[in-house]
């Protein structure tokens, strides 16, 4: 039996603590003097009242959560948010349908980056800073956050990290789900102060500088600039924003050692020596393919546009300094193969994850010797460590249907009318909280073509691709309803 008391009990928490953010939204755009104001108050306003309200209504329950519970919350969260979230865009005139507003906020929340708006410039700083900051809240988690504060109400968290934080491993800082979460939240913080700081020593002015450190933290991709990062033609901030990508790209639990000056945790880390590897080929890849085409341009040009794309397709941030559809068909099918692979585990970053295809190659060529060697037990290593039959399974299984729905959910969009290219495209950079994809919705185009029930039906991907499918999933199943 779900207890739909404590559902509603911390969802009207969460709520309370979206209003917040709100407000902050409104004190920005106070600031800076905007009429606009009341767009982002009132929001601020209603859904304070409603989560309250929630949350009075809630008092006399039982505290203890399952895994149902805790499936249920994950998964209905990032709906709620979006539904109250997208009100400031409606208001502010930045829309005019409730479905660019929910698949806005929704791109946003599950850090997809994948836009409709074409005058990005125009918008009133207090949005621009909402779109920013709800990326910036949906990178670590709203859940991952509310871990700080559930244990004083008397509610084990740790169903909500187990749906919030799913995948093959489970790295914890801490023993307490409680410390987990300050300590993430504490270095995601360190983070992103650190790039503000390093972009406004560049080109950019305070409010910018802030708006990307949010949107390449939370691995994103939301710019307050319709070029995206192409805008700023400056070595210095590519550079700046392509460090901090390819950390946020990191498990977060390797930046927790690195802080702690444990280098040999890291290095010794087989996901991230495949994620460093996998980036320096693709990028020394795309770089001599550009250098080739582009034979007026120095090699350090198009050495940065290649790390700058293959790190902000890596890590699924999804920021554009280039074209990368005018590099050629042999580009274009790299850059689609890399849609495909996302940034580690226990990252921000979206996609299948690199540990899974680490672990998909391992079993493949055990097969081999399984096959020499019907007799015996050869398990599969990472780090040194047998993994466990069931993760393989697991991770086999997610994989699969990974490429079940990108076939199935591509079908659909070219049903809907898109063409080849743009519904595998619209598809991959959906599930993959990737943001920009391949054919009309490419680096320098957006979703706003796309029809509203394929933008409700790319909203639904985004969703699958944040919480990794089976958190989804699994809600639909007529097992998880049973007692």
């Amino acid at each position: 039996m779900i207890n739909y008391k404590i559902v509603f009990r911390v969802l009207g928490l969460l709520l309370i603590i979206e209003s917040i953010f709100l407000f902050l939204s409104t004190i920005v755009s106070l600031i800076y003097q905007e009429s606009s104001y009341n767009a982002l108050l009132i929001p601020a306003l209603i859904t304070m009242v409603i989560g309250l309200t929630t949350w009075f209504f809630t008092a006399k329950w039982p505290k203890d959560m399952g895994k149902k519970e805790g499936y249920l919350i994950v998964s209905l969260v990032w709906v709620v948010f979006s539904v109250f979230g997208a009100i400031p865009f409606m208001l502010s005139g930045s829309t005019l349908t409730f479905t660019d507003a929910f698949f806005e906020t929704m791109s946003g929340f599950t850090t997809t980056g994948a836009s409709i708006l074409n005058d990005i410039e125009s918008l009133p700083k207090g949005i621009l800073f909402w779109r920013s900051v709800i990326q910036w809240i949906g990178g670590m988690g709203m859940i991952v956050m509310s871990l700080a504060i559930l244990p004083m109400l008397g509610i084990a968290g740790m169903e909500l990290f187990v749906a919030e934080v799913p995948g093959p491993t489970a790295d914890k800082l801490h023993p307490r789900v409680k410390q987990t979460a300050k300590r993430l939240w504490g270095i995601y913080v360190l983070f992103t102060l650190i790039e503000t700081i390093l972009l406004w020593i560049g080109d950019m002015d305070f409010f910018d500088a802030i708006n990307h450190a949010f949107t390449t933290m939370a691995t994103g991709g939301y710019s307050t600039k319709q070029a995206s990062v192409a805008y700023y033609d400056s070595a210095y901030i590519q550079y700046v924003i392509t460090i901090f990508m390819l950390i946020a790209g990191v498990n977060f639990s390797l930046s927790y050692f690195a802080l702690k000056r444990k280098f040999s945790k890291v290095f010794t880390n087989e996901e991230f020596r495949y994620y460093i590897g996998f980036i320096v080929v693709f990028t020394l890849s795309l770089a001599a393919i550009i250098a080739l085409q582009n034979t007026n341009q120095s090699f350090e040009k198009s050495f940065r546009d290649s790390a700058f794309q293959v790190v902000s397709i890596i890590t699924t941030t999804g920021y554009v300094t280039a074209d990368y559809l005018s590099w050629g068909a042999l580009a274009a099918m790299l850059v689609f193969a890399m849609m495909f692979f996302g940034g580690s585990a226990g990252s921000t970053g979206g996609g299948i994850k690199i540990v899974r295809i680490v672990l998909l190659f391992k079993n493949s060529f055990q097969e081999f010797k399984r096959l020499l060697h019907p007799n015996a037990i050869i398990p599969v290593r990472l780090n040194h460590k047998a993994v466990h039959p069931k993760i393989v399974t697991n991770v086999l299984a997610f994989i699969v249907f990974y490429i079940i729905t990108f076939v199935a959910g591509s079908i659909i969009m070219a049903g809907l009318g898109l063409d080849f290219d743009s519904a595998m495209g619209s598809v991959i950079a959906s599930l993959g909280n990737i943001g920009p994809g391949i054919g009309s919705v490419g680096p320098m185009d957006n979703f706003a073509h796309i029809p509203n029930l394929g933008k409700w039906f790319l909203s639904f991907l985004m969703l699958l691709g944040r919480l990794e499918l089976f958190t989804v999933m699994i809600i639909f199943s007529p097992v998880f309803w049973k007692k």
